[in-house]
């Protein structure tokens, strides 16, 4: 019986390992640089900007594949925001440190210092860098990605990206430009909110249009098998968790629904609760009228479903909130960081006296514009508390950034 059983257990096993792998449909930059010989690494001493997003289609981490590669000497990390090995809190800032696994000195980029010191990449011939993105502006990795540009520029460095799906596709482009005087970790590119590009194809277009007369001699490791039109899910990849708060690859869909409003504390966006940026709620709301209201919206892709919480955590940690959870029944359809305002101004008439700009923390304010790229948002919004008032703002660089982004597409 017991060898039955075990017999059985391999058997469960090599069928889901097989069910998995047949599951895959795209290879990523580091599974090509691993099928060429780590050709564009070797003879290199390497400086490795990376996370726990950074791994092979089988879950090995790209910290161990270079360490152990033949030709290659890895001979520095550097930790974005959560740090290397993804245990830093949202904020939090990562220090140096020597990594226990390899030996390796691991530089941090999200301290005092958020661009590599000459110091840091001494020694470096290329830096490479491996991180999934989530496909939204306000996420500070491609922040990293720029400076670490900068700096690979300013050294005479290699700059190396091992391409990754963009969560979002490549087709998807919303929110305005950053405008000057906004400009920050969480909006340091002049790009939409949402930009429709993977970090490599972003990483093509900072170094010719960012980047003036000093771009970096940049390389692009393509992937194989995406697609522009494929978001995560139609990839077959495993999901490493981006950040405590993007567990899953449905997370960092919800992200830009939700994620200005975040900023706010206003309401509850599920963050403290197992549905991050899925959620609006707070004590206030009459979570059926608030649903019913949204849903008379009529909003392309959508659907809000009534919900009660108590959050263990962040905003409305404790208490009984109500509100709507978000449902995108169409992804290509739905205009994902509209989301929030239709939000807000839903709260306002049905709600006049929690407005959320007459309801919020003042000290807030700084960090929305920032996110939002701009102030004028928030002061036109505010008057009349209608998307409508916004909302040709909102859009209004989606399509010039579109044209601009097609010459930098790296795959169709």
């Amino acid at each position: 019986m017991k060898k039955t059983m075990w017999l059985l257990a391999i058997g469960c096993w090599l069928i889901a390992t097989v069910s998995f792998a047949q599951k895959i449909k795209v290879k990523t930059g580091v599974e090509v640089l691993k099928e060429t010989g780590f050709k564009v690494l070797q003879g290199k001493r390497i400086g490795l900007i990376t996370n726990p997003t950074g791994v092979d289609n089988q879950l090995k981490s790209t910290i161990d594949i270079l360490h152990e590669a033949q030709g290659v000497k890895l001979v520095a990390l550097y930790g974005p925001e959560h740090g290397v090995r993804g245990d830093v809190y949202a904020g939090d800032k990562v220090d140096t440190f020597t990594d226990p696994n390899t030996g390796v000195p691991v530089y941090s980029l999200y301290g005092s210092t958020r661009k590599p010191t000459p110091e840091m990449l001494k020694g470096v011939d290329a830096l490479v860098y491996d991180i999934q993105d989530i496909g939204c502006r306000s996420y500070t990795y491609i922040s990293t990605m720029y400076l670490a540009m900068q700096a690979a520029a300013e050294n005479g460095i290699e700059f190396i990206v091992l391409d990754r799906p963009n969560p979002l596709g490549g087709l998807k482009e919303e929110g305005c430009l950053v405008e000057e005087g906004f400009f920050s970790f969480v909006s340091q590119l002049k790009i939409p909110y949402v930009y429709g590009l993977t970090c490599g194809e972003l990483a093509t277009l900072i170094n010719r249009e960012f980047m003036g007369d000093k771009p970096c001699k940049l390389t692009v490791v393509k992937m194989r098998k995406w697609r522009r039109k494929m978001n995560f899910g139609d990839t077959g990849l495993p999901w490493v968790p981006a950040s405590p708060h993007i567990p899953f690859a449905h997370s960092a869909y919800f992200y830009p629904v939700s994620g200005i409003l975040g900023e706010l504390g206003y309401m509850s966006i599920g963050v403290g609760y197992t549905l991050p940026f899925e959620i609006f709620a707070a004590e206030w709301i009459d979570a059926e009228q608030f649903a019913k209201a949204l849903n008379a919206k009529r909003l392309p892709g959508i659907v809000f479903r009534p919900v009660h919480l108590k959050p263990y955590y962040s905003v409305g940690q404790g208490k009984n909130l109500h509100g709507v959870q978000v449902y995108l029944r169409d992804f290509d359809k739905a205009r994902l960081s509209d989301v929030q305002f239709h939000v807000m101004e839903v709260a306002a008439q049905l709600y006049p006296d929690k407005k959320v700009f007459d309801h919020a923390d003042e000290n807030r304010f700084g960090m929305f514009d920032k996110v939002c790229g701009t102030d004028f948002i928030r002061k036109e919004f505010s008057k009349n508390h209608r998307f409508a008032d916004i909302q040709s703002y909102w859009t209004k660089d989606e399509a010039s950034f579109g044209k601009l982004a097609k010459k930098y597409y790296l795959y169709r």
